[in-house]
């Protein structure tokens, strides 16, 4: 009885995300005053798959804990949502449900993974909830943050510097610090003061020598990563970079010479690095060395071909014979289990949040702040880019992990501080809107 329900299932849960999905496209291009109707339909969707996933894990493992832990995600999301209402109605709907939705299934797929991450990846989105809700209110107020471009820029190099000279070493590089028994990954928060730096830099010129600084600088963030062997962090830097200023001074010529600088980086790395080469060699023929640099992207595949499109059905899989599986590659766990159609909507997910932020920038009159909300889009799907890519061998593992989904407190807490971020700048747009409105009306009144 229990195969047969979670057979159904994960039909249930594909079906819910589809149109989920499809809603989320939808509400993007709606105007205001269309949207109630659909956001209530999200919400309706999002806590049915909710209730159908944990329902299934429960009936799969016997354990009572889940439906506490359920009980207690419920709990969380509603009053997320009534504060949201409370302290920011004019909040994007859109976006706080997106938040909830990846960081349902993520904590879903960690419970049937690893209870004791779950619970412990749980508390830290509890905090992180809490701490954000000051962002959107600085970002609307503070006319300042501009004017401390250095600051972001010095701040976030030196925090790069510490953790290669004191770092500790995981998996052959240096990643993280450890303070007073926390550890946290500086990289994870240095992005978002790198986009700062760059935006700062770059809104009001864009002549030769300020491009000049700002490149020197940008690559000094990238050279300090790829000596901590942070290869990923260091791509992601690097493209945010690219595309900021590709964008703010609108000349190809600069686009073509970082990316013929970052293959040629790219190449030297391969060079240089035994850990790159064991990498690229996993990545080109994986099942040759399949005992060793390849076991785990083999593994991967084996866990993405055996599942289908539609899944073996929630606990039904062995995701874990997939080393670092909740960290790394849950994007697999995800695919065996829930099915690639559903993995493939949640990149749908992803590339909607994507479109929300291209949206925002595009309609913020403040240039600053256009290339903030470009720059937190572009690492945001960048860093979904790499983490999925290297889980279905389009491009080498590079570590990264996947937002709001994988295991991870510094890189919850750092995605948690984007979507804040991106709010505060969609209110500032409703802002902007409500005083063009005033200034019409007061013009109408001066003319009459």
């Amino acid at each position: 009885m229990v195969n047969i329900i979670t057979e159904l299932a994960k039909y249930v849960m594909i079906l819910c995300l589809a149109v989920y999905t499809l809603l989320g496209f939808q509400l993007v291009r709606r105007e205001e005053e269309g949207k109630r109707a659909a956001l209530w339909a999200q919400d309706f969707l999002l806590f049915i798959m909710h209730l159908t996933g944990n329902g299934i894990l429960y009936l799969s493992t016997g354990n009572e804990k889940v439906l506490c832990f359920y009980g207690m995600q419920v709990f969380a999301f509603l009053i997320f949502l009534l504060l949201q209402r409370i302290f920011y109605p004019r909040s994007d709907k859109l976006l706080n449900h997106n938040l909830l939705l990846l960081l349902s299934v993520g904590l879903l797929m960690l419970a049937r993974l690893s209870f004791d991450k779950a619970q412990r990846q749980f508390q830290i989105a509890v905090l992180a909830g809490l701490l954000t809700f000051i962002i959107p209110w600085i970002i609307r107020k503070a006319g300042r943050l501009r004017d401390l471009y250095w600051i972001y820029g010095a701040g976030g190099l030196m925090t790069l510097a510490a953790v290669l000279i004191i770092g500790n070493t995981s998996f052959g590089a240096r990643l993280s610090l450890t303070i007073y028994d926390v550890t946290i990954q500086p990289s994870e928060f240095v992005k978002i003061l790198f986009v700062f730096f760059v935006a700062g830099m770059l809104y009001e010129t864009q002549d030769l020598k300020r491009v000049a600084v700002t490149t020197c600088a940008a690559a000094a963030h990238v050279l300090v990563l790829v000596l901590s062997r942070d290869l990923g962090g260091a791509l992601i830097f690097f493209v945010t970079y690219l595309v900021m200023l590709y964008v703010a001074a609108r000349q190809p010529l600069y686009f073509l010479a970082g990316l013929g600088a970052g293959c040629a980086a790219s190449f030297v790395a391969w060079k240089l690095f035994a850990h790159v080469q064991a990498r690229v060699l996993a990545w080109s023929d994986p099942f040759s060395v399949i005992e060793e640099e390849g076991y785990q992207i083999t593994q991967s595949l084996f866990a993405i071909g055996t599942g289908g499109w539609f899944g073996l059905g929630l606990g039904q899989g062995m995701p874990a014979k997939i080393p670092v599986v909740e960290e790394d590659f849950i994007f697999s766990a995800i695919a065996e289990e829930m099915g690639i159609l559903f993995a493939v909507l949640l990149i749908f997910v992803y590339l909607c949040c994507f479109y929300m932020i291209l949206n925002i920038a595009m309609c913020l009159k403040d240039a600053y702040y256009k290339l903030v909300a470009l720059g937190l889009g572009t690492l945001m799907i960048f860093q979904v880019f790499l983490s999925i890519g290297g889980v279905i061998k389009f491009i080498p593992s590079t570590g990264v992990t996947l937002p709001f989904i994988s295991y991870g407190g510094s890189s919850l807490l750092s995605m948690f501080a984007v979507w804040a971020i991106v709010q505060g700048m969609y209110l500032k747009r409703g802002d902007e809107v409500a005083e063009n409105e005033k200034e019409k009306e007061q013009e109408q009144r001066k003319k009459k």
